[in-house]
């Protein structure tokens, strides 16, 4: 163990071994301290599907991060392409314009050679037929512009990093909080003081990058910030991520940046546990809602179902979910669609009812069973039966005469047994956190950087405002902790230089 190390992580998940990763290969000696017990690594990146959003022209792209896909498989899919222009489209569209433009930039223009580097890193990635696929005639079609995930998904995207990480020589101490940063008389981050199984230590180091999560886990900083209803709600990933990384860097002087009031959340099992569960991971979210309709306690839609592709909705209606009656809501589905229905809807952890006519339905699920009936009723005379269905694109099959309408995908709910599935708000991550530079750098409210203070992932302020594209939260963790990694590998050498 040296006196002084070269650079120190806190945290670690995706965007902390991002961030180990590239320093290792620009210094001598990385540490990384991670709260949580060893048995709790990960991060919040372990409760993820694993699915990474990130810009490409073509197959010969995706083939260079999925380099040992078959012939077979080759000829069996139709990729399409989803060019840099479109990806800084959508995270403009869905953050209404706010977010960062230069970090927008580096997330889109680096989020494929950032997967190339940790395919080199011994990362493995897959195609997800399972959520972002349809089969149409001979080849599965990949939409929304989301199409590979990491083997074994947010466990395996984790134990993948932390085993390149112990090749590279990286050391990690777990069940170590990070307490507060160390400064030496300039100013500049000498280290930061941790609280581990002996007690309090000063960890010396040249350089230090944050990358500790945003504070969803945090009861006290969700009411204050998110507002009134959120220190109830289901956390879907660590108890770990309290905001300790952000306060540590407000307390040297680094500027709060992006959107406090908001997060990312989603619509989560009525009967999960408070916090993730390692075993289920994310199979309590439910995302098939576009293929249905969402109705509350009282039997009524409140939005709508078909706006868009579930990858640029989802969250925002996860976080509307608070606003319905006892922070409730249900998915109903017919036999007909029950098919197209993902993954998590199969697992036995699940607070579902069937039956053979609505009526029974709202009464297994305790909805009002007129209320339902009344809505269901007025939705399928208003589906324009006329325009084909097809769930591969935005097929402008919608409903007319209601309020609110559904844009896309409407289907009539006629066809028993009939699906219920029970559903409330399950936070995953904040959007507000501290400013950096284009190096990575934490920056003060004077735009000047923080010398030897570096940050990424959740706890980086300014990328996502409102709303974000699904699967862009892994790509910007990657990105950034890389970015950061480096330049703090980079600068802490220049010093042990000078």
């Amino acid at each position: 163990m040296p006196d002084i190390y070269d650079v120190v992580v806190v945290g670690a998940g995706n965007a902390a071994l991002s961030a180990a990763l590239s320093a290792k290969e620009n210094c001598d000696s990385v540490l990384v301290v991670e709260k949580a017990p060893e048995y709790f690594r990960g991060g919040n990146t372990y409760f993820t599907g694993g699915i990474i959003r990130f810009a490409f022209e073509g197959l010969e792209d995706i083939q260079t991060v999925i380099p040992d896909m078959s012939p077979t498989e080759v000829a069996s899919v139709d990729v399409g392409s989803y060019p840099e222009d479109q990806f800084y489209s959508d995270m403009m569209r869905v953050t209404q314009g706010l977010s960062d433009p230069e970090l927008a930039q580096i997330l889109v223009s680096q989020s494929l050679p950032t997967m190339q580097w940790l395919q080199t890193k011994g990362v493995r990635f897959v195609l997800s037929y399972g959520r972002q696929a349809f089969k149409d005639g001979d080849k599965y079609r990949f939409w929304g512009g989301l199409l590979v995930e990491a083997v074994g998904a947010g466990k395996g995207l984790s134990d993948q990093q932390f085993e390149a990480s112990r090749r590279d020589g990286v050391e990690v101490r777990y069940s170590c909080q990070g307490v507060k940063l160390l400064q030496d008389e300039k100013g500049r981050i000498s280290g930061i003081k941790v609280l581990g199984p002996d007690g309090f230590e000063d960890i010396f180091a040249r350089s230090v990058v944050l990358a500790a999560g945003g504070f969803e886990a945090n009861a006290e900083m969700r009411c204050r910030y998110l507002g009134p209803g959120w220190e109830m709600v289901k956390v879907r990933g660590i108890p770990y991520n309290t905001g300790d990384g952000i306060r540590m860097a407000l307390e040297v002087g680094a500027q709060s940046h992006g959107h406090w009031s908001s997060c990312h959340a989603v619509a989560w099992d009525m009967n999960a546990p408070a916090f993730g569960d390692r075993n289920i991971t994310e199979l309590y979210q439910k995302h098939s809602y576009p293929f249905g309709i969402m109705v509350n306690l009282d039997g009524n839609r409140y939005l709508d179902e078909g706006a868009d592709f579930r990858n640029y909705t989802y969250v925002t209606y996860g976080r509307a979910l608070l606003d319905q009656p006892q922070g409730l809501g249900f998915q109903i589905f017919d036999d007909k669609v029950k098919h197209l229905l993902r993954d998590e809807y199969h697992i036995p952890q699940v607070t579902m009812a069937e039956a053979n006519t609505i009526e029974e339905l709202a009464t297994r699920l305790d909805i009002d069973p007129e209320g339902l009936t009344s809505t269901i009723k007025a939705y399928n005379a208003a589906v324009q039966t006329d325009v084909t269905y097809n769930p591969t694109i935005k097929d402008g099959r919608g409903t007319v005469g209601i309020d609110p309408p559904k844009t896309n995908w409407a289907q009539t709910i006629d066809t028993p047994p009939y699906l219920g599935y029970a559903v409330t708000c399950g936070i995953s991550f904040t959007f507000g956190g501290v400013k950096i530079d284009t190096r990575g750098q934490v920056v003060t409210n004077s735009q000047e950087a923080i010398p030897g203070l570096y940050a990424a992932g959740e706890m980086v302020g300014g990328l996502f405002y409102h709303n974000y594209p699904g699967g862009s939260g892994l790509s910007a963790g990657m990105v950034f902790g890389r970015l950061a990694g480096t330049n703090a590998g980079r600068d802490a050498m220049a010093l042990k230089d000078s």
